[in-house]
């Protein structure tokens, strides 16, 4: 059965991992999202579900905690912001490469190096475009509202396993921490030993049990072999692409210009294309909500009728790639950002977007 809080997104994200079925969560604080283990931990799940809430001694442990857990065939995750998932990255590549599913939170702060603890969206680049070695993609959803957080993890682990691969939720500090309204959703039963080895039997350490031993390793010393696991790879990020897509649309059909965004700047974007509106600017929003796979063909398909795209990110421009990419050289694309922890107001994107107009013009 449901039920409405008002709740930091932090906090939901370990309400939501509790009542999804999570079996295990592993992780090391640091700001701006230590109330995800600290909320865990006042809730104490091992005693209710048996899901097991540990703080590991750094980011580093967490990861191949999760390796471990996600080898057996458990649902397990961790969280994390910016420094932190940097550590984290060669344990990502491994799980990748092992085709484990898991689900990694991050709540972006201010960057590079230790940066600021106030929010940031220049993780995009580390999320969408590998997030350690070798040609592998992470599944990267987008919340912009505590609610999705929410009902995120819910989606993160699902298509997880789905596809056997890891999943992020990159947030940034703004979502984790602000509070809104937020419907739970009732509880998932943890699977049962018997529902487990009937899931992932085919290829979890769950116990040999008259089958042929399953093996959890990314290494491959035959390059021949390795390719074709490669080649593999490659094509479930294909099907990835093709069939989960996901994207919202703000007053898009008769817009001239588009402002494309996620998280929160997609929430400042909203407000500033009711502004534009309200001067008779033709403005929509584009938000992608998975920010791998890109919603390029949506996009593309918009570009027709646009003028130009401003892309709004709090970085100095990461999605604005796959933006151009999207819609090619044919459409003006500029990009409006703050950093360091600076967020910047919906009258900051209304300028931006008529220096847009202005220049197209």
């Amino acid at each position: 059965m449901s039920e409405l809080r008002l709740m930091k997104g932090n906090e939901v994200v370990a309400e939501a991992a509790i009542r999804c079925g999570c079996d295990a969560y592993f992780g090391y604080p640091i700001t701006p999202q230590s109330e995800v283990m600290e909320t865990l931990m006042e809730l104490r799940p091992w005693e209710t579900t048996g899901m097991v809430a540990l703080q590991a001694e750094s980011e580093i442990a967490s990861i191949n905690m999760v390796y471990g857990a996600a080898s057996a065939g458990k649902r397990a995750m961790t969280s994390s912001s910016s420094p932190g998932v940097s550590l984290m990255a060669e344990g990502l590549s491994y799980l990748a490469g092992a085709e484990l599913p898991c689900l990694v939170v991050n709540v972006s702060r201010g960057g590079p190096g230790l940066g600021t603890i106030q929010p940031s969206q220049a993780d995009y680049f580390m999320a969408t475009k590998g997030g350690g070695h070798g040609d592998f993609h992470l599944i990267v959803l987008a919340p912009s509202s505590v609610q999705e957080m929410h009902d995120f993890v819910f989606l993160a682990f699902d298509l997880a396993f789905k596809y056997r691969n890891p999943a992020m939720i990159l947030a940034d500090g703004v979502i984790g921490q602000m509070m809104e309204k937020v419907e739970l959703h009732s509880p998932r039963p943890r699977c049962t030993d018997e529902e487990l080895q009937k899931a992932v039997g085919s290829w979890a350490v769950t116990g040999k049990r008259h089958r042929s031993r399953n093996i959890i390793t990314s290494v491959e010393l035959d390059p021949a072999i390795h390719e074709k696991f490669n080649q593999k790879l490659q094509a479930k990020y294909a099907e990835i692409q093709e069939k989960e897509v996901r994207y919202e649309e703000l007053l898009c059909d008769d817009a001239e210009y588009l402002i494309a965004a996620y998280g929160i700047s997609a929430r400042i974007g909203q407000k500033a294309v009711e502004l534009l509106r309200a001067e008779g600017v033709k403005a929509g929003l584009f938000r992608p909500i998975t920010l791998y796979p890109f919603p390029s063909k949506p996009m593309a398909a918009r570009a027709g009728q646009l003028k130009g795209i401003l892309c709004v990110e709090l970085s100095a421009g990461q999605m604005i790639e796959d933006v151009r990419l999207a819609v090619g050289n044919c459409l003006p694309t500029a990009h409006f950002g703050r950093n360091g922890g600076i967020i910047h107001s919906p009258n900051e994107v209304v300028a931006a977007l008529k220096k847009l107009k202005a220049n197209c013009e």
